[in-house]
């Protein structure tokens, strides 16, 4: 039984293949802005470099935002198609808890407007909700006792993003099955007009 990881909710385009035990192949591209016009041709290259069809894969999880405006609805509509008309299961993952990993971790991603999405998360548990704040407020969260994880350039640090793929198989036990997938929709965190600002 394969399973197929997505997520496209931020600056990368991921895919990843996995099994009951392993994951067996990932295509990781830093491609912001341009998702879309490579996911269908990267997943049948992902499938055909490993002899595995469609047909053969079972599961799709596919993080669900927070994240980019488009890049979440990116992944989520791959998700909803291979789901609704191919008859995939699909579940869900917060793209900051796949971020975090099992790490004992404080995850930031750029909201723009001087904010970003925040999530604190150890062993994959969330210790609170995901949010939006200030880059400001997010300087006093900032301490050596938890792993920083993403877009720490916006606070005069490298910035970070581990091995995302393997995260997807170490959360398993934290995937989320969607029941009814015509109402499944991304987690945005924001309004549509807070998207257009910069």
């Amino acid at each position: 039984m394969y399973t197929i990881g997505i997520d496209t909710s931020h600056q990368f385009l991921l895919l990843v293949l996995m099994d009951e035990n392993r994951i067996i192949d990932y295509k990781q591209n830093q491609c912001p802005k341009l998702q879309s016009e490579y996911i269908i041709v990267e997943l049948d290259n992902l499938l055909k470099r490993n002899n595995i069809s469609l047909i053969e894969v079972k599961n799709i999880v596919v993080t669900i935002g927070p994240g980019s405006y488009t890049g979440v609805r990116i992944g989520l509509t791959v998700a909803k198609v291979l789901g609704s008309i191919v008859g995939k299961t699909v579940y869900t993952l917060s793209t900051l808890q796949l971020y975090a990993g099992i790490k004992n971790a404080l995850v930031l991603m750029d909201a723009r407007a001087d904010r970003c999405y925040v999530g604190r998360y150890n062993n994959g548990v969330a210790l609170s909700e995901d949010s939006v704040l200030t880059n400001d407020e997010i300087k006093e969260l900032l301490c050596d006792d938890v792993a920083l994880i993403g877009d720490l350039h916006l606070f005069g640090k490298e910035s970070y993003y581990p091995e995302i793929a393997k995260n997807f198989f170490l959360l398993k036990d934290k995937w989320k099955k969607v029941s009814n997938i015509d109402i499944l929709t991304p987690v945005y965190l924001k309004s549509s007009q807070e998207y257009l600002r910069k």
